[in-house]
C-alpha cells in the first residue's frame, strides 16, 4: 500500500514539473513603492499652494500625492511687492516665501509664532510661510482691517530669536503706514484725523528709534532718550534751552507711547492709516 502511495506522489510531481514554467531568476525589484505626499494650504477658496512652492486650483491637485499636477511655476511671486516682501494673495505669498533664496531655513525655524514668551517656534519653512500672516498683527489696523492690499508679509519679525529689526525690516513693518510729522503741540490723534486717517498705536515702537527718526526729522540737536507720552518727537527750535531745541526724543518706556499725547514744545512723529 505504501509503495502505491509513493508511486502516485511521484507521478503527480512529474506532472507538475512538466507543465509548470521554469524559474530563471528571483526578482529583487518587487516592492511597495512609497509615494511622496505634499502638504498644502487650506486658506483660499480658489487656489492652493503645496510645500514644493507650486500654486494651482483645487482641480489640479493630484488625489494621491496632494501635490499640484502639471508644470506650474515654483516659487512664483505673482502679485507680490518684493521690496516690501509682501503679497496680495495668500497662496502666491506662500509660494514666494518658500523660495530658499528669500527665506532662510535656519532663521525661519527660530521665529516665535507670536510675541508671548510661551509661544512656540515654527518647525519648518512651510509652517513659517503658511502661518506668518495668520499671526502677524502688524498687517492690521484696529484689529479689524488690513493696512494695505499687500498684507501677506513673510519678513522675519523683530521678536524672532535671531535678533531685532533691521532698517529694512522696519520699512517692511511700516508698509501701509503714512508717517506724518505733526504741528507743534499737536497730538497724533489730531494729526491723523486731519488727513482722514486714524493713529495706529502699535506702530509707535517702530518710530521710537533714532534710525527711523533721522529719516523723517532733522534731529540737528541729536537723538536723546527721554520720557513722555508725546514721543517720538522733535523739539522745536525756539524751545527753552533746557529742553534741547532741535533734538529728537525717544523713550525707553514703550508703555507711555500713545496717540493722544502732546507737548507744547515738540512736533510728534505719527503713524497714520
Amino acid at each position: 500500500m505504501s509503495k502505491l502511495i509513493a508511486s502516485s506522489f511521484l507521478v503527480s510531481l512529474l506532472f507538475l514539473l512538466q507543465f509548470s514554467s521554469p524559474v530563471f531568476s528571483i526578482r529583487k525589484d518587487v516592492s511597495l513603492q512609497s509615494t511622496s505626499t505634499c502638504r498644502t494650504t487650506v486658506q483660499g477658496r480658489y487656489l492652493i499652494a503645496d510645500d514644493m512652492g507650486q500654486v494651482c486650483d483645487a482641480l489640479s491637485i493630484d488625489p494621491h500625492s496632494r501635490c499640484c499636477r502639471g508644470k506650474s511655476e515654483r516659487f512664483s511671486c505673482n502679485g507680490c511687492n518684493l521690496v516690501l516682501q509682501c503679497c496680495n494673495s495668500y497662496e502666491f505669498f506662500v509660494s514666494c516665501c518658500l523660495n530658499p533664496s528669500r527665506t532662510q531655513k535656519d532663521l525661519a525655524v527660530n521665529v516665535k509664532i507670536s510675541k508671548p514668551i510661551t509661544a512656540g517656534m515654527y518647525s519648518s519653512i512651510f509652517d513659517f510661510c503658511t502661518g506668518r500672516c495668520r499671526h502677524n498683527s502688524e498687517s492690521v489696523v484696529h484689529e479689524n482691517a488690513y493696512l494695505s492690499e499687500f498684507h501677506h508679509c513673510f519678513s522675519i519679525p523683530s521678536y524672532s530669536s535671531s535678533g531685532g529689526a533691521s532698517g529694512v525690516q522696519t520699512e517692511v513693518r511700516l508698509a501701509g503706514i503714512n508717517v506724518v510729522i505733526g504741528k507743534q503741540g499737536e497730538s497724533c490723534d489730531s494729526v491723523c484725523k486731519s488727513s482722514g486717517q486714524s493713529c495706529v498705536p502699535n506702530k509707535f515702537v517702530l518710530l521710537n528709534q533714532c534710525e527711523t527718526m533721522h529719516k523723517y526729522l532733522s534731529c540737528k540737536g541729536g537723538c536723546l532718550a527721554s520720557v513722555g507720552a508725546d514721543q517720538p518727537a522733535e523739539v522745536v527750535d525756539d524751545a527753552p534751552r533746557d529742553l534741547n531745541p532741535g533734538a529728537c526724543l525717544y523713550t525707553s518706556q514703550a508703555s507711555v507711547l500713545s496717540c493722544d499725547g502732546s507737548h507744547q514744545h515738540t512736533k510728534r512723529l505719527c503713524p497714520c492709516a
